[in-house]
């Protein structure tokens, strides 16, 4: 699959019905996709793979992500500058 392709379909699934989700996912996404590892690629994967209201909770510290590995994406993901 192409990059543009991966990206779109990427893009799709970052929409999660919580606009403020779908910024913080979508921002990643954006800015730092094209030049991740492999590493980054397969956990932001995982990350999308997540339930939503997990998402959440991560997202705003009330829980932990379940390794360390998701854990240290939610906080670079949270520490993105906003656009």
């Amino acid at each position: 699959m192409n990059d543009e392709a991966e990206l779109r379909k990427l893009k799709w699934r970052c929409r999660r019905g919580m606009r403020e989700l779908d910024q913080l996912l979508e921002r990643w996404l954006d800015t730092s996709w094209r030049q991740s590892s492999e590493a980054d690629r397969a956990t932001f994967l995982r990350l999308l793979d997540s339930e939503d209201d997990r998402l959440w909770k991560w997202f705003l510290g009330h829980e932990t992500a379940p390794d360390a590995d998701l854990q240290a994406l939610v906080e670079r993901i949270r520490n993105l500058p906003h656009a």
